[in-house]
């Protein structure tokens, strides 16, 4: 018994301290001519894609900040394709799955201000002037999403003018129906909404409309009738929530660093920030608390 007690002690002293081979697992530890995780993903392209223009040290914050941001928004776009075309075809189920990732989605987004937040005015001073005219505000995907979304401006077209491709793209996305569009049809199949409401050129920006706030109230006022159109707005109304959040949290963000300067892309900066907090995406769904 001593013995096997004193075995027992040498093993586990021994253990800690010998290298463990993954290749004993079974773990592929080859990749000669094999697909590898680095290759999957394009890592050579996306890792190799920060070019700073400064030496200043918080730059390349600056521009994973806005690199990763793009790629969350560009995910939120596939999702928000998916859920209209979903909603249209009457797959209320699956469509909800994908709104609440988008929700998910900003919330990354929303958690990313945290770290672009440890920046000082004196940090990105020592770059600013090499962002010449480029900012934030020409993000084409997040015009996108506001367009996906129903926030139609076509003056936002002007922006992406310089490319033919971006210009298309966006008139495409103005010539369809928006998700909130989408949500109203279905609204309508229920309890009615007037012509106005569901024939409006679909390029043109939504009017706040009285009928559409009672259609709303009247699934709020019996959810257990009308239960998948009760979680549609639920989960648009989450949606307007986290990307409201966004938006708020952009405005903190740009006042604690640059204080009221002007935008790099020509903008007011904070001023024109506040102003976009005003924008509802789903105006309807927010009147109608007050009435219930």
């Amino acid at each position: 018994m001593r013995q096997w007690m004193f075995q027992v002690t040498q093993m586990t002293k021994e253990t800690p301290n010998t290298p463990f081979n993954p290749a004993k697992d079974g773990a592929q530890m080859s990749f000669d001519g094999r697909m590898s995780y680095g290759d999957y993903l394009g890592l050579d392209a996306i890792l190799s894609a920060q070019h700073p223009l400064s030496s200043a040290h918080d730059e390349l914050l600056f521009i994973i900040q806005h690199q990763t941001s793009e790629l969350w928004m560009k995910l939120a776009v596939h999702e928000l394709h998916a859920a209209r075309d979903l909603l249209k075809d009457g797959q209320y189920r699956p469509a909800f799955k994908m709104l609440a990732r988008v929700s998910r989605i900003f919330e990354q987004l929303n958690s990313a201000w945290d770290v672009l937040r440890t920046m000082t005015p004196s940090d990105y001073t020592r770059f600013r002037e090499d962002l010449g005219q480029s900012s934030g505000f020409q993000s084409y995907q997040y015009r996108q999403i506001e367009f996906m979304l129903g926030n139609r401006n076509q003056a936002m077209l002007k922006p992406h003018a310089h490319r033919a491709d971006l210009t298309e793209l966006l008139t495409a996305e103005l010539a369809q129906p928006s998700l909130y569009d989408v949500a109203l049809a279905a609204l309508s199949q229920a309890v009615g909404l007037p012509d106005e409401v569901l024939n409006r050129a679909p390029d043109t920006p939504y009017q706040t409309s009285d009928a559409v706030t009672e259609a709303w109230t009247k699934i709020y006022q019996d959810p257990e009738a009308h239960w998948e159109l009760y979680e549609l707005a639920e989960k648009l109304v989450d949606l307007e929530d986290y990307f409201r959040r966004w938006r708020f949290n952009h405005v903190t963000t740009v006042e604690r660093v640059i204080g009221f300067k002007r935008g790099t892309g020509g903008t007011g900066g904070v001023s024109y920030l506040r102003r976009m907090l005003e924008v509802e995406l789903f105006p309807e769904l927010w009147h109608l608390r007050t009435a219930l």
